[in-house]
């Protein structure tokens, strides 16, 4: 009996130890936790750094520049050695002290703005558009491929060439074809896009653009709607216009900055050429106009052409005449008609094109394009 009931009491024994440090174990566990969480919420409430750049050195301290452009004389930590102009680093916000250097990103903030991409257009795929595609291979893909003849000649190439006329007539066609014809990279962006909200990001903007386009030479800056960064000054004292005025002069700067043959060209693309700054088609910089028109009859015949090449047109279909139907039609209004007569022909339950097609596509066109022009009339006329 004795025995029993030492077994019994040695069980209660061993069941409370167990209790007791399976409860010690738990409250370690809780005691740890309560403390990750104390020193999580004590990083929380830490105040964040500021990203700044580092504008120029002086002895133990440095001028910095942050985002928004202002610049202050600040302290630099005795663990933040060897920097230099351009570095990017860390601060304190309450004194701006500089507490650390940050590595700078090998891809380009300015990547978000612009379209990059190698084109695959051919020469071929550019229609009615003989002389100006002359033009732009003596300008941009005769130095991109063969600079030892410009040097052999001692004469310096255009840096860049301005494609003006009304849209929808080939001028990016044009861009894309004479890059894919040189390998080169193409970088599209729209003026419009370059003038940023905050001080002085525009110029810096443009700034980037001219690097990534160096270090993807050979490459073509595309600037789509010119017209919107180089307009003719004015003596307007808002802030936007001082900031357009100081993009424009930064793009100035870099056409400037670099060599004729350098492997980068310059393509401005712009539906009004009679309000642009004379200072950006100078001689040096956009110098060589090239006006592209809306084609005539025998080029709209050949554009038509490269859009059915594909198509599967009806035998008795009289090209001449859907030609002659479109008069004072753009490239981009002839390809709109070749789709949309495809449209017409799906809708029929048709695997081939009819000339009634392309005909009730014109129309639909002509009525499109006057729906707009009435429009236009109403908001400004």
């Amino acid at each position: 009996m004795a025995t029993k009931n030492k077994e019994k009491i040695d069980d209660v024994v061993f069941s409370y130890d167990t209790d007791i440090n399976a409860l010690e174990e738990e409250n370690k566990f809780l005691r740890e936790t309560v403390e990750n969480l104390r020193r999580e919420v004590d990083h929380f409430k830490k105040p964040p750094l500021l990203v700044c750049e580092i504008k120029e050195l002086r002895g133990e301290k440095a001028i910095v520049r942050l985002q928004n452009g202002n610049e202050f004389f600040v302290d630099v930590s005795e663990s933040c050695k060897g920097l230099k102009p351009g570095d990017s680093v860390l601060a304190e916000q309450k004194n701006l002290t500089v507490v650390e250097k940050i590595p700078v990103s090998k891809k380009f903030n300015v990547e978000k703005f612009v379209i990059i991409e190698k084109p695959k257009v051919n020469w071929d795929d550019v229609g009615g558009l003989k002389h100006q595609e002359r033009e732009i291979k003596e300008v941009i893909e005769l130095p991109l491929k063969k600079p030892h003849l410009f040097k052999k000649v001692g004469i310096h190439p255009p840096k860049g060439i301005l494609l003006h006329g009304p849209p929808g007539t080939g001028k990016t066609l044009l861009a894309k074809a004479v890059a894919s014809s040189t390998n080169s990279t193409f970088i599209e962006i729209v003026a419009s896009e370059l003038v940023q909200k905050f001080i002085g990001e525009g110029a810096k903007l443009v700034n980037e653009i001219f690097q990534l386009a160096r270090e993807k030479s050979p490459s073509i800056i595309f600037i789509d709607e010119l017209d919107a960064l180089a307009a003719t000054r004015v003596d307007i004292g808002t802030s936007g216009e001082r900031e357009v005025q100081r993009t424009f002069m930064q793009l100035l700067a870099e056409i400037d900055g670099f060599k004729n043959l350098d492997n980068v060209k310059i393509i401005g693309c712009t539906n009004r050429e009679d309000i642009l700054d004379p200072a950006i088609t100078r001689p040096g910089r956009l110098d060589r106009r090239i006006k592209v028109n809306l084609p005539d009859e025998v080029s709209r015949k050949e554009i038509f052409r490269i859009h059915t090449k594909n198509m599967k047109l009806e035998k008795k279909t009289d090209t001449e005449k859907i030609v002659k139907n479109m008069k004072e039609f753009s490239g981009a209004e002839v390809k709109a008609v070749c789709t949309e007569a495809g449209y017409f022909a799906i809708r029929k339950n048709r695997d081939y094109v009819k000339e009634d097609d392309f005909l009730s596509a014109i129309t639909k066109i002509k009525e499109s394009k006057a729906e707009g022009n009435n429009e236009f009339l109403r908001m400004f006329g």
